[in-house]
């Protein structure tokens, strides 16, 4: 029988003197019992040469009468090795394992199976990796955990979650709770929440070869809250103890900044209460900030001081994130005093202040018109030598747009564009477009515009929409249709505010026709009637 390797078989090169080969062909004769007979390095590198020259070499049936008469399962394990470590072709090394198992009926050790999983899997060729467990199917052979654990990880970490998946349910009971995690957890961070909730719910718990431990709840009820099901999550964490696991401090921090997120403060305030009756578990830092934000979030600011006083009665000590959010908190009511009040506690403390602290200052004082104490406060950042963030620009540009300190607020757009750390948002410069369209400045308008597209950020519906209104009023007709045709084409789709403008201005220009072709075009899109200029009022958030 002549060798036949597969010949849609992929040809892999690799350099794989960096690997650490885990399975040593010492290790094998030992487990085995074998002892190589002398020459048996001539014989490898000539099977070797065989399978490269398999064109003409290895047709005639002699052959492979030879290598069926002499092959055993080390010296087998020995040419895979010389294939992979020596000639860098791991593609070879698994034709030569596919035939000499099905066609010279060699049965291979666990050893060898284990030693090419792991070089396959070291390597990134998941798909080899696969195949050769089929093999070791066939052999009625199954990997030990620990090789089992590296192919899982090893496909995780490529993104192959199915194929993870499927080896985690073929070999349930066998694969360590660690293994499951990682992939547990690799669905969360990829927003897959679904199948980390399907697996671990409707099969691991439901294995009675499967205990899971505390982080396994912990990830699954982390990426139901991030997803906004914290009730789900909520009763996952009731099922804890049921399975012999105790909630731990992250597991109450992920639920009440859940429930905070999905604005049920109370209940969160309810679980600290648990907690800091439990034995096992204290409230920490976080924990209390978690609430707290929570509160601030709600302009409950009252609530929100009593349970920061609280914690300090326990004698856990407030940090920079606590201090920000309830600054943030009293920037966001106008409560100047208090963010004055704040900033002192927080230094007091021994707190560093920070951008988002300094922002959040800035944001209350422009709320309340202190516009002069609020560019103090940038200046005090400068010194500092903290670089202001994409929201401490908003909220300066928008409130020197607002008291038509036009100068100032482009000035500030021209050291935004100096600023390679950072990718701003079309929010950012809408107020000043807008400002220089009602001024008539519209060329001033495409010059930021221009700079906008510079720094990669797209322009949204409001930026379109104003300067469509904007040359309108100029009585550049020809260039708000073009803008009006270029923002269809990036697929920002048009609203009933755009539209009305657009069209009303083109007929009182006598321009009948082109409304008609307006309106023409936006026959085939949905046209939201919502007004994009009728916001008053732009609640910029600071992130804390």
């Amino acid at each position: 029988m002549p060798l036949r390797l597969p010949n849609n078989l992929p040809i892999y090169s690799f350099r794989l003197s960096n690997l650490q080969f885990v399975s040593k062909i010492s290790s094998v004769s030992k487990s085995q019992g074998q002892i190589e007979k002398p020459g048996s390095l001539w014989f490898v590198k000539v099977v070797c040469t065989l399978c490269v020259r398999r064109k003409s070499s290895l047709k005639k049936v002699l052959v492979s009468d030879y290598l069926r008469n002499n092959l055993n399962p080390l010296t087998a394990c020995s040419v895979i090795e010389h294939m992979i470590s020596s000639l860098h072709n791991p593609g070879l090394a698994f034709g030569f394992l596919d035939y000499s198992k099905n066609m010279l009926n060699l049965v291979h050790s666990v050893e060898t199976y284990s030693f090419v999983l792991r070089v396959f899997c070291q390597v990134g060729i998941h798909d080899l990796a696969r195949q050769v467990i089929g093999l070791m199917r066939v052999d009625g052979l199954v990997p030990d955990s620990t090789v089992l654990g590296i192919v899982v990880m090893s496909f995780v970490d490529a993104g192959k979650f199915e194929a993870a998946k499927e080896l985690v349910l073929e070999h349930n009971g066998v694969i360590s709770w660690f293994v499951t995690n990682k992939l547990l957890s690799s669905w969360v961070r990829n927003n897959q929440v679904d199948e980390a909730v399907a697996l671990f719910e409707n099969i691991l718990l439901r294995s009675r070869s499967y205990s899971p431990d505390v982080c396994a709840f912990n990830i699954v009820i982390s990426g139901l809250c991030r997803t906004g099901e914290v009730d789900k999550a909520f009763k996952l964490f009731n099922q804890m103890r049921n399975f012999g696991c105790l909630p731990d401090s992250v597991t109450y921090n992920t639920l009440m900044n859940g429930f905070c997120r999905a604005g049920n403060v109370t209940k969160a305030h309810k679980l600290l209460n648990k907690v800091c009756m439990v034995d096992e578990c204290s409230p920490n830092v976080v924990t209390y900030t978690s609430v707290i934000s929570g509160y601030c979030k709600l302009s409950k600011m009252e609530e929100a001081l009593v349970l920061f006083d609280d914690m300090i009665d326990r004698g856990i000590r407030p940090n920079t994130i606590t201090f920000n959010v309830i600054i943030d908190g009293f920037g966001k009511i106008g409560n100047v005093s208090s963010v004055s009040t704040m900033y002192n506690k927080m230094l007091t403390f021994g707190c560093t202040p920070d951008v988002i602290t300094f922002t959040s200052i800035i944001n209350g004082h422009c709320r309340v018109g202190e516009l002069h104490k609020a560019l103090n406060v940038w200046d005090e950042m400068n010194r500092r030598n903290l670089y202001p963030n994409l929201y401490t620009f908003s909220i300066l540009i928008h409130t020197l747009c607002k008291e038509s300190r036009l100068n100032e607020a482009r000035a500030l757009l021209k050291q935004l564009k100096r600023r390679t750390d950072i990718v701003p948002e079309a929010f950012i410069y809408n107020p000043v477009i807008d400002v220089f369209c009602k001024a008539g400045n519209v060329d001033e308008a495409n010059m930021i515009v221009k700079e906008m597209e510079e720094k990669r950020c797209k322009l949204d519906k409001l930026t379109f929409t104003i300067l469509i209104i904007g040359h309108c009023m100029k009585g550049r007709m020809v260039e708000a249709i073009r803008l009006f045709d270029k923002m269809v084409l990036v697929g920002c789709v048009p609203d009933s505010v755009t539209v009305n403008s657009l069209v009303s201005r083109l007929l009182k220009a006598g321009m009948p026709k082109e409304a008609y072709q307006i309106r023409k075009a936006v026959l085939g899109v949905r046209v939201p009637q919502t007004d994009v200029l009728c916001s008053k009022k732009i609640d910029i958030p600071v992130a804390v």
